[in-house]
């Protein structure tokens, strides 16, 4: 197969096997974070392909990695070739969430290890197959949770379970965001620049519409899982964590689209409850159109006990006693914004390096798909109870829906002949 590869680039790919060799596919926004951090881990990482669906898109990043990494990684528009190449160590996905199951799938079946953004997959059985791919295939796989490796929350977790605040009991997150309005889409030809086909891969084909891509695909339900799964994934991991839990065996979830009507298919407020065996509780509220921040901040976490509690951000924690008056503070970086749609921060870098640490040296994954997936269906479970209007109960120790036929159909999708994943 003819890749079009600049001799700079091919010596580069031909002289490093010393350092693991990622392809970077799916190259809007949070790609960027993927190239910042392989860049700072370039003494034992490098970046030989970027692969992207869109003409426009791919040159725009292929332009910028060049200029960051003073070579020219390959470029390439289906990732499936990728996936053919020897001289592929590993793949990183920051596609469109309905992408990021059937991929991460296909390429531990070709051999490649997986860094996969968060949502792991677009529905509960998809995750469930992933879990199942990597244990049959032996490759690794790194779900794209980065508070995993932030040195700060890994000290917090450690110290709640060592008792800081006594038996953590109930765990609260929420993310504040004003996004706009996505407006009522028209159906017009494809840009020239875009592999349709291609871009909708494993869903049952659809009409383009003016409104839908590079971005707002995440609030369409064919192929995003809306806000609960776009942010609440990382906070809802962290209390899930905090609190040692896995599978909840209740979930309730109210909210509506209230603020705009337009073709936005998900909420834009939601409250969720998840409820535990062992007398615990985590809730989690998104607002995506309405910026009241809570304890000063526009997300965040915070874990609650019966000697107190404690407020985690990924640049600090905050220690309260149980009439909530703060007794402690451990600062060592800003309070992350909602509005940051790429999320390049020490904590990615971190991530990626702990990766590549297990690709190469066998060091234990941070965030290993087994682990991140139970946060990921968690959320889908939040997302059926909420289109079902009624609450779910479940077996803990698969996440799957008891006694509810009519909303255990939701926990599979509908895939376009000839591309649902498979082992």
């Amino acid at each position: 197969m003819a890749i079009a590869s600049s001799a700079k680039s091919y010596g580069q790919i031909m002289g490093s096997n010393d350092r693991v060799n990622f392809a970077v596919i799916g190259l809007n926004s949070r790609a960027y974070a993927h190239l910042d951090s392989l860049k700072l881990n370039k003494d034992t990482a490098r970046i030989s392909h970027v692969c992207d669906v869109d003409s426009n898109i791919l040159k725009k990043f292929a332009d910028k990695a060049e200029a960051a990494l003073g070579y020219a990684p390959a470029t390439e528009k289906d990732f499936r070739h990728i996936l053919q190449m020897k001289e592929v160590d590993a793949i990183t996905i920051a596609t469109p969430d309905h992408w990021h199951a059937p991929m991460a799938i296909a390429g531990v079946q070709a051999g490649k290890h997986v860094y996969v953004e968060k949502p792991c997959s677009h529905n509960p059985a998809e995750g469930a197959l992933l879990v199942q791919a990597q244990q049959k295939y032996q490759k690794l796989v790194q779900m794209g949770t980065q508070r995993r490796s932030n040195a700060l929350i890994i000290e917090v977790i450690d110290k709640i379970h060592n008792g800081l605040i006594g038996r953590p009991y109930f765990a609260k997150a929420w993310y504040s965001n004003v996004r706009k309005s996505i407006g009522i889409g028209k159906e017009v030809p494809v840009p020239a620049t875009l592999d349709w086909d291609l871009w909708q891969g494993p869903v049952p084909r659809r009409s383009y519409k003016d409104n839908l891509h590079p971005y707002n695909w995440h609030w369409f339900k064919i192929y995003g899982t809306g806000e609960t799964l776009n942010n609440g994934t990382h906070e809802i991991d962290v209390c899930r964590w905090a609190l040692g839990v896995d599978f909840p065996n209740r979930v309730t979830a109210s909210g509506g689209r209230y603020h705009f009507k337009d073709d936005w298919q998900f909420y834009d407020t939601l409250v969720t409850s998840f409820e535990y065996d062992d007398d615990k509780l985590i809730s989690w509220e998104g607002k995506c159109c309405e910026g009241m921040k809570y304890y000063g901040r526009d997300r965040g976490s915070v874990i609650m006990g019966t000697n107190g509690s404690v407020l985690i951000d990924p640049g600090v924690y905050e220690i309260y006693d149980l009439k909530g008056n703060k007794t402690d503070e451990v600062k060592r970086g800003e309070a992350h914004s909602s509005a940051d749609l790429v999320g390049n921060d020490e904590m990615t870098v971190a991530h990626f390096a702990n990766f590549i640490a297990a690709i190469r040296k066998g060091e234990k994954l941070n965030a290993p798909i087994a682990v991140g997936n139970v946060a990921v269906t968690t959320l889908q479970l939040s997302n059926i109870a909420w289109e079902m209007k009624r609450e779910l109960y479940l077996d803990a120790s698969s996440g799957k829906i008891q006694n509810d036929a009519e909303a255990m159909k939701l926990w599979d999708r509908d895939y376009e002949k000839g591309w649902a994943p498979h082992l």
